[in-house]
């Protein structure tokens, strides 16, 4: 009767670690889903519905929230996507010279997102940093680079064939590389996606930006 109390008391030890353990990963897990899905509201209001200094101050605020879920959260990829997704799409609102230094911080966080797990987000890490190295100058100004960009889109594309960021960033990227059939084939691949039931207003907001590109890879 001792030896098996002693076993049951083993066993009890020696379980408890790997479920308090499981229990903490699913717990910050949960945790990293609710931020990222508050932020993915936050940034399509801020990016579709926004204008002037009012858009400025949310993405300023959204900038802030976001580092300190960086701080809090920094073993979760998609936290680090979207603390690249804002921050680049800042510096596209900002323009000019000082949209740089945002570029490249959204640049680092999405590496580091990367190095943790590309595959997090369906690969938005791939398509939100293939589509920074297109649209940022090259050298001496930037670190911009055509080759790469196109080498993470396609990666983006592998991980998500069916995706419409992934396929309406490519076709932008066509479109610049003067591929117009092509990227009229990933345009209507992107109209044709099954809208995401938490996400209305960013896929009403990217619908709107695959029709007006559409337009334009038809005229050439």
């Amino acid at each position: 009767m001792k030896q098996k109390i002693l076993i049951l008391l083993s066993l009890i030890l020696f379980s408890t670690p790997i479920f308090a353990q499981n229990n903490a990963t699913a717990s910050s897990a949960d945790k990293a889903s609710a931020t990222i899905a508050d932020l993915q509201k936050r940034w399509a209001v801020a990016n579709y519905e926004l204008n002037g200094k009012t858009q400025i101050k949310t993405f300023e605020q959204l900038i802030a929230d976001v580092e300190a879920a960086s701080h809090a959260q920094g073993g979760q990829a998609g936290i680090w996507v979207w603390s690249g997704i804002i921050k680049s799409t800042f510096a596209g609102v900002k323009g000019g010279l000082g949209a740089l230094k945002y570029a490249k911080a959204a640049k680092k966080d999405l590496d580091r997102a990367i190095g943790i797990d590309g595959d997090a987000l369906q690969g938005s890490a791939y398509t939100s940093l293939g589509t920074l190295y297109y649209q940022v100058p090259g050298w001496p100004i930037g670190f911009g680079d055509d080759e790469k960009a196109e080498e993470l889109l396609t990666k983006a594309l592998a991980i998500n064939p069916d995706g419409i960021d992934s396929n309406y960033f490519y076709a932008q990227y066509l479109l610049g590389e003067k591929q117009f059939g092509k990227a009229e084939q990933h345009l209507l691949k992107a109209q044709n996606v099954a809208p995401r039931p938490q996400r209305p207003l960013a896929d009403k907001g990217r619908q709107a930006e695959v029709a007006k590109l559409l337009v334009e890879a038809r005229k050439k």
